[in-house]
């Protein structure tokens, strides 16, 4: 076995932006590929938001991979199973029954996404040290976003750079997502050469549980795990609802409230913004979580997660196109939250905390998807019904619910905070 924390500035990057990006292509990219494909808001917020149900159910198999072999093996295996199934999304586009094909071929990489993070997670907690996780949680998070960001920023302007050039959304599309798949493959190797074999095959380890029952009944037994819940499964309300409408908005033309982008200007706003903003964020909310513990930062970091669902709302109000106004919303809302989804990432890690860590975490982030998932599938709905001005105004009130639990919730004042070792 390797000692704890070697080689982080390495696998660290490399893992998260692994974990993010079949993530941010199954829920967010899908989106707006839809959308270009001619699919309704109504499907398109149903049927992806549907898509988070294996992250809301992982917890069901997360003890299996505590269980059974290494962390290290868990994600290589679903890192390349995903790398398949975007290719099948890719391959399936073209096809008469696009949408369903395509579907299934989501839920495959959405399943063994859902898997890949449970074993990230356990891998990322077993190996480094608890100073060591708050230290890099900032650029974990960043990481994950620059996924995200390479998704929503980067395929996506490659993407409309094929529509322009072929005129045919459905073969720009198709070869898009098998590109993304290839990609995928490279990481998966990557993950190969530069994480370490922190755990032995075959032998007693002390974190692991001793059975599938025991991982639920400590979870839930937990103090004050009914208030951490709610809090959980409230953090991201407004988040959950925007990141389905907001592509959908600046895609849509003015005649239906929209701002009348294209494809490629969503992409590019996404992609060169977006990325340095959410660097800065994510790297700064570590860093203070790091030097000042948790409890110093948590408020403003849940401030810093909502408030720029303000400018989106002035934006669908003043119908404004202004592409210097919409990247500056961009700039805020991306700043906000890599700044404010570090304390989250803390306060998960906190709750999963023990001897069940990486079942506890899956459980704890199955909530957390389920608080995406569920007012992610009304989301059209509520955007048709509202208008988009109407929507966003909803999406900000949406942010009460958490801050109002914020003095009900409880967690060690200096969790996460640096301390120095006598040898340091």
């Amino acid at each position: 076995m390797v000692q704890k924390d070697k080689g982080a500035w390495a696998w660290v990057p490399v893992l998260y932006f692994t974990q993010g990006l079949p993530y941010v292509l199954v829920v967010t990219v899908s989106v707006i590929m839809y959308k270009q494909l001619g699919v309704s808001n109504e499907d398109i917020g149903l049927y992806t938001s549907l898509l988070y149900l294996p992250w809301v159910l992982k917890p069901l198999w997360s003890p299996f991979v505590d269980l059974k072999s290494t962390k290290r093996n868990w994600f290589l295996s679903m890192q390349l199973l995903i790398a398949v199934a975007l290719l099948g999304v890719g391959l399936t586009l073209p096809t008469n029954m696009f949408f369903i094909s395509s579907l299934a071929c989501f839920w495959m990489a959405a399943f063994a996404s859902a898997t890949n993070d449970i074993a990230s997670d356990g891998y990322y907690m077993l190996g480094l040290t608890e100073k060591k996780q708050s230290f890099f949680v900032g650029m974990r998070s960043t990481f994950y976003r620059l996924a995200m960001v390479t998704g929503e920023g980067l395929i996506v302007v490659l993407a409309g750079f094929l529509e322009n050039k072929y005129g045919d959304n459905t073969k720009a599309w198709s070869v898009t997502m098998s590109a993304a798949a290839f990609l995928m493959l490279i990481m998966t190797v990557t993950n190969f050469f530069v994480t370490p074999k922190y755990e032995a095959e075959n032998t007693e380890d002390k974190e692991k549980p001793a059975g599938f029952l025991e991982v639920f009944s400590s979870f839930f037994k937990k103090p004050g795990i009914g208030i951490a819940l709610a809090f959980i499964l409230t953090y991201r309300l407004g988040e959950s609802q925007l990141v389905k409408m907001a592509s959908p908005f600046l895609l849509d033309t003015p005649d239906k409230g929209g701002l009348g982008y294209s494809t490629e200007q969503l992409g590019t706003i996404f992609g060169t913004v977006g990325v340095i903003f959410l660097s800065v964020g994510g790297i700064l909310g570590g860093i203070l979580i790091s030097r000042d513990g948790l409890k110093k930062w948590m408020l403003p970091m849940v401030l810093s997660l909502n408030l720029p669902n303000i400018l989106y709302a002035v934006l669908a109000i003043t119908n404004t196109t202004n592409i210097y106004a919409v990247t500056a919303t961009v700039i805020f809302e991306k700043f906000g939250y890599g700044f404010g989804f570090a304390a989250f990432l803390m306060y998960l890690i906190y709750i999963a905390d023990g001897k069940s860590k990486t079942s506890h975490y899956a459980i704890a982030t199955g909530f957390m998807a389920l608080g995406m998932m569920l007012p992610g599938m009304v989301s059209g709905y509520m955007q048709q019904w509202l208008g988009y001005d109407g929507f966003f105004v909803w999406v900000v009130i949406a942010a009460l619910p958490a801050l109002l639990l914020l003095k009900f919730i409880s967690y060690p004042v200096d969790f996460g905070k640096k301390t120095t070792a006598p040898n340091e």
